[in-house]
């Protein structure tokens, strides 16, 4: 567990109570050892002397201490006076000067020079250092092997189902391990038991945290959560025993649920010759198989885990007895993408206008986090222009913030800059009208966004697909090639630079039509690529693994595809030179332009006619 917020308090106060005392006993010390010591001048120190009254001495490098045959007026026996220089002590008396000389603090002043700062170290130690260490990772030699997980008993987790939508599948596969938390008996009565471990995969932010916290909310149990790479630390062995110490709070606690997020830092795929870190890791992995070993499920702890990346796990994980179970939470369909919008747009107070099925038509492929994004940036769109509710427009504007980026409008242009930007863009939307199987177009703009786009075609799914067929990805390449086939028709061939990012695209699509899905007759209908095993976007780039003689045919395939697409496009944009020239002047004079604002936009009845695949 994480470090005990009690043990800190209690080490603090140890370090009261230890000053406290000493501090007592340098007091008690100092009262018993000075409260019978009188302090003289020097001149009454040699009067004594003289009248045969000082019985011993003790002759410091700066005092003087003894004892009397004959008490004080003070009813004292015990003496201390400064030691003088007796040439001066005797000057000084021939005039009668009393000589009173400071004494030395002795011991106890020794004592306390050394006592009270080693003191204060100790409690400055203790209120910086320790929490220094915490957050460094360390929280002391005798915690270092200590679980660092959050736990959050019964009443924390405020969290339940009803916070979560948008994974129907995904509750109701979890909906067994409720049921077993809350009656284990009468759900194991025929010998099933619930399955050790439970694997969440999916996108990021899709919610498989907020999923296994509602499992616990719904439960009404203990939940440790913790991340995979709490575990892993620069020394040897402290992984392994963290894990055990993990285990053994949660059967303690049981029953409970323990929650790693983001197993892959704890459980990637071991590999030989391992040391060092890498040695660490896997003993750390090894504790943890061990310990989903020899647990036993019926005594009510259940093993969370989420990850986007199930491709690197360890094969030994994943078998039967250990995680037994995977469940995928992925991207939210159209009708998820509603029940989610209606779950968050409970924060704010949106206006009469606001058509969320709308919304979720025009935020295909966002998740869950992405559409908790979408509202609040909605609302901070609504909160600048100083409006009383959210409006259906701060939610457009809020999907083209998302989508395209921030507005520069600080960035301009040229006169020629902008013209050519306008025709680019409106190349895009009106082959993007021209063609089926297309998004529509929303909104065309020479307004610059995000890091290097001068202009951008705002182009939304008004719903999901899982299929695409050869002529809607010809056609896709084609709507990309349109801004490079307007220039090149406009401008005779002197094309720009603005075409990058589209070839990237087109290249894109292409390269996949080729080695993944067959499309092309000379290569054949075989794949060159590997199967696609990652959620993240990042880890999807294409490799071709072919022989020299097809990788080349690949490339002619490759660019073959997307000179088709560039020829159909500009013969779109010939047949309907008239449109564009309007739209284009229309839109430098706007900056912005949408379907209902320009009816060229809209999809025409030729969008019916189909390119040669």
């Amino acid at each position: 567990m994480e470090s005990d917020p009690s043990s800190r308090k209690q080490t603090v106060a140890i370090g009261y109570f230890v000053a406290a005392g000493i501090a007592m006993l340098l007091l008690q010390w100092a009262l018993a050892t000075y409260g019978q010591i009188d302090t003289i001048p020097y001149s009454q120190f040699e009067q004594l002397v003289d009248q045969g009254n000082v019985a011993e001495v003790s002759v410091g490098q700066d005092m003087i201490q003894g004892k009397l045959k004959d008490k004080l007026p003070s009813g004292k026996s015990a003496f201390v006076t400064a030691r003088v220089d007796a040439a001066l002590a005797e000057k000084l008396a021939a005039k009668g000067v009393t000589v009173t000389g400071v004494p030395s603090g002795g011991l106890i002043q020794t004592a306390l020079s050394w006592v009270v700062p080693a003191l204060m170290f100790y409690l400055l130690w203790i209120f910086f250092g320790r929490r220094l260490a915490d957050r460094q990772g360390f929280g002391g030699l005798m915690s270092i092997g200590k679980s660092r997980a959050k736990v959050y008993v019964e009443t924390d987790v405020k969290v339940s189902f009803a916070d979560v939508a948008g994974v129907d599948e995904a509750k109701f596969e979890l909906q067994e391990v409720v049921s077993f938390l809350k009656d284990p008996t009468s759900y194991g009565r025929l010998g099933a038991h619930v399955p050790k471990g439970i694997l969440l995969v999916g996108p990021p932010g899709t919610g498989k945290t907020l999923l296994a916290r509602a499992v616990a909310g719904e439960a009404g149990v203990a939940f440790f959560s913790i991340s995979g790479s709490e575990f892993v630390e620069m020394f040897v062995g402290v992984g392994a025993a963290r894990v055990r110490d993990l285990f053994e709070q949660a059967r303690k606690a049981a029953p409970c649920i323990i929650f790693i997020d983001e197993l892959d830092a704890l459980g990637r795929s071991r590999m030989p010759g391992g040391f060092g870190g890498t040695d660490e890791k896997e003993q750390t992995l090894n504790q943890l198989l061990s310990e989903l070993d020899g647990f036993d499920p019926s005594v009510g702890v259940i093993l969370l885990a989420a990850t986007n990346r199930p491709e690197i796990l360890d094969p030994a994980l994943l078998r039967a007895g250990r995680f037994d179970r995977q469940v995928l939470v992925d991207r939210p369909d159209r009708s998820g993408r509603v029940a989610i919008l209606k779950v968050h747009i409970r924060k704010i107070q949106a206006g009469k206008d606001v058509d969320l099925d709308k919304i979720a038509s025009l935020t295909a492929g966002f998740t869950g986090a992405d559409l908790a994004n979408l509202i609040n940036e909605a609302a901070i769109a609504a909160t600048r222009r100083r409006a009383g509710e959210v409006g259906f427009d701060d939610f457009t504007v809020a999907i083209e913030r998302i989508v395209a980026g921030l507005e520069k409008k600080s960035r301009v242009l040229s006169k020629a800059e902008r013209r050519r930007v306008a025709y680019h863009e409106m190349g895009h939307a009106l082959v993007a009208a021209s063609l089926p199987g297309v998004d529509p177009v929303q909104k065309v703009s020479i307004i610059p966004r995000g890091v290097g786009a001068l202009g951008y075609t705002m182009q939304r799914p008004t719903e999901d697909r899982f299929l695409l067929t050869q002529s809607e990805l010809n056609n896709r390449i084609a709507v990309l090639m349109g801004g490079r086939a307007s220039e090149q028709l406009i401008f005779d061939g002197d094309v720009s630079t603005g075409a990058a990012d589209d070839l990237q695209r087109a290249t894109e699509i292409a390269v996949e039509m080729v080695t993944k899905y067959g499309m092309d007759g000379k290569v054949g209908q075989r794949t060159y690529a590997p199967r696609p095993q990652s959620f993240l976007p990042a880890m999807q780039d294409t490799v071709v693994s072919a022989a020299e003689a097809t990788a080349r045919e690949i490339d002619l395939a490759v660019r073959d595809l997307i000179e088709a697409g560039g020829a159909s496009a500009r013969e779109i944009l010939e047949r309907r030179r008239g449109d564009l020239d309007a739209g284009v002047q229309l839109l430098i004079a706007k900056e912005t332009l949408t379907a209902e604002e320009f009816t060229p936009l809209r999809a025409t009845p030729r969008a019916a006619e189909k390119l040669d695949a």
